[in-house]
C-alpha cells in the first residue's frame, strides 16, 4: 500500500475526520507520492447541504463554538419567531388605530402621532443607555431576558392602545419606550454573548450568521403573521388568544434560551458564588453549576440610576473609588500611614468609611488587579458580617488584617481553582469606577 507521508483532516466535525492520506507508492506500483482518499473524503457533505450550513452556521463548527451555542440558538430562532408573528398583529391594530382606511384621519394626524411615538422611544433608550451602559456586558445574560420581556409589553401596549381611545398616545408612547430599550439591551448584550461563543477569534463569523439566522426567522415569522393576521381580522377574541398564547411561548423560549447559557467571565455575582464555595465547601464551582444558580433576570437595585448596596447585610463595596470623598474617621495622617504599609507594593488599596468598602484602584491596575481587589473586598465584608452574626461590633481593623493574610496565602490556590475549573480570568466584568490613584510602588521588594 505505500508509506504514509502525511494525513489529512477535516477538523470541523465533532471529531476530525481522516478524509485522505499521501502516500509513496511501492516500486512495483511506479512509486512516486499520491493521495489515498478515505470514503467520503472528495466531499464530506453535499454541495447544497454544505453551502446551506454555511450560511447559517459558523466556519469550524462545532468546534469553533463554545458548548452552550446550538441550544441557545435553537430557542432564539424559535423566540424570534414568535416576535414577527405577533409584531404584524400588533402593527394591524395599532395602524387601525392611528386611522389607516378611515376617509375621516388626517395624514398630518397620523404623522403627528407616529412622530410623538418614535421620539419618546428615542429618548427612552438614550436614557436607559446613561443609566445602564456600563452594567449591560457585566449582566449580558440577565439583560438579555429582561429586553425580551420589555419587548413584550411594547407589544402588548400597542395592541392595547386602540381600546382606549382617551390614552391612545400616551399607552402608545409608553409601548415606544419598552420596544426602544429593548433595542439597546438587546443589542449590547447579543454583542457581549458573541464574545463568548467565538472560541476562535472568530466574533464577526458568529455575529454574521447570527444575523443570516434571525433573517430566516423573520422571512418565516412574516409569512406565518401575515397568515394569522388574515385568520384573526375582525375576531377579537382570536386575535387576543393569538397574540396571548404566542406571547407565553416567546417567554418560555427566551428562559430556556438564557438558562441554557454557560457564560464563563466572571461579574460580580459570580465571583461571590466562587468564592463562597471556595471558603465554606473548598471547591470552586464550575461554569454549569453557577449557570443553575444565577437570576436570570437583573437585580432590581441595578434598575435605578444611583448604586445601591446588593448585600443582604449593610456592607457596601465601590470598586474603583474616588479617594478624595473617604472620610476617615481617625484622620488622613493615621489612614494613608496604615494604607501605604499594608498595600504600598501593590496595585490596589482597601479602606472602610462607614459601610462602605472601597477599593482604590493604582492607574497601573489591570483586569487580573480588579479582580484581586474585588475578592478581598467580598472576603473582609464576609468576616464584617461573621463578626456582626455573633454579636460582635466595633473597630474593623482585625477583620481588615484577617482578610489581608487570607489574600496573602491563599489568594494564589483560589484564582488557580477557578482557572482549572474553567472560568476565564481575563475577561472580568465589574465595572469598576473611573478613578484611579497613584503611589510610589515598592516594586523590588515586592518581587524579592
Amino acid at each position: 500500500m505505500g508509506d504514509v507521508v502525511l494525513t489529512e483532516l477535516n477538523v470541523g466535525a465533532v471529531q476530525p475526520i481522516c478524509t485522505a492520506d499521501l502516500v509513496r507508492n511501492s516500486e512495483e506500483d511506479g512509486g512516486g507520492l499520491k493521495f489515498r482518499f478515505h470514503r467520503g473524503g472528495k466531499g464530506t457533505a453535499p454541495g447544497s447541504f454544505k453551502s446551506l450550513k454555511s450560511a447559517f452556521l459558523p466556519e469550524g463548527y462545532p468546534n469553533s463554538v463554545s458548548a452552550d451555542y446550538l441550544q441557545f440558538q435553537i430557542w432564539d430562532t424559535l423566540q424570534g419567531l414568535s416576535t414577527y408573528i405577533r409584531s404584524m398583529l400588533s402593527t394591524q391594530a395599532l395602524l387601525g388605530a392611528i386611522g389607516v382606511g378611515e376617509t375621516k384621519a388626517t395624514v398630518v394626524g397620523a404623522t403627528f402621532q407616529w412622530f410623538l411615538r418614535d421620539f419618546t422611544g428615542m429618548l427612552g433608550g438614550i436614557l436607559f443607555t446613561l443609566i445602564q451602559g456600563s452594567n449591560l456586558d457585566s449582566n449580558a445574560k440577565q439583560w438579555r431576558l429582561a429586553a425580551d420581556l420589555l419587548n413584550d409589553m411594547g407589544m402588548l401596549m400597542d395592541l392595547l392602545s386602540p381600546l382606549f381611545p382617551g390614552s391612545f398616545l400616551p399607552i402608545l408612547c409608553i409601548g415606544s419606550i419598552a420596544r426602544s430599550i429593548t433595542g439597546v439591551a438587546s443589542g449590547a448584550t447579543r454583542a457581549a454573548l458573541t464574545q463568548h461563543f467565538a472560541l476562535r477569534q472568530n466574533a464577526a463569523d458568529v455575529s454574521a450568521k447570527e444575523g443570516s439566522q434571525e433573517t430566516a426567522a423573520t422571512m418565516v415569522g412574516m409569512l406565518f403573521g401575515m397568515a394569522v393576521a388574515r385568520i384573526t381580522a375582525g375576531n377579537d377574541v382570536a386575535m387576543w388568544t393569538s397574540f396571548l398564547a404566542l406571547t407565553f411561548f416567546h417567554m418560555y423560549a427566551n428562559y430556556r434560551a438564557v438558562r441554557s447559557l454557560c457564560l464563563t467571565s466572571l461579574n460580580s455575582n459570580r465571583t461571590w458564588l466562587l468564592l463562597e464555595g471556595f471558603t465554606s465547601r473548598k471547591r470552586v464551582p464550575t461554569p454549569q453549576e453557577v449557570s443553575s444558580m444565577e437570576n436570570v433576570l437583573p437585580h432590581p437595585s441595578s434598575l435605578l440610576p444611583f448604586k445601591l448596596s446588593r448585600s443582604q447585610t449593610r456592607w457596601s463595596i465601590s470598586l474603583g473609588s474616588r479617594i478624595s470623598f473617604i472620610k476617615p474617621q481617625a484622620g488622613w495622617e493615621s489612614l494613608s500611614r496604615m494604607l501605604i504599609q499594608r498595600y504600598g507594593r501593590d496595585t490596589y488599596m482597601v479602606a472602610i468609611d462607614g459601610t462602605t468598602i472601597h477599593i482604590i484602584l493604582h492607574q497601573n491596575a489591570t483586569a487580573e488587579d480588579c479582580l484581586r481587589g474585588y475578592v478581598h473586598a467580598l472576603y473582609l465584608r464576609a468576616v464584617l458580617e461573621r463578626s456582626e452574626n455573633v454579636g460582635f461590633v466595633g473597630s474593623t481593623d482585625a477583620a481588615e488584617i484577617e482578610s489581608l493574610t487570607w489574600m496573602t496565602t491563599t489568594y494564589k490556590l483560589f484564582l488557580k481553582l477557578v482557572q482549572t475549573s474553567g472560568w476565564v480570568t481575563n475577561r472580568v466584568y465589574i465595572s469598576p469606577g473611573e478613578w484611579r490613584a497613584d503611589w510610589p510602588r515598592e516594586t523590588s521588594k515586592s518581587s524579592s
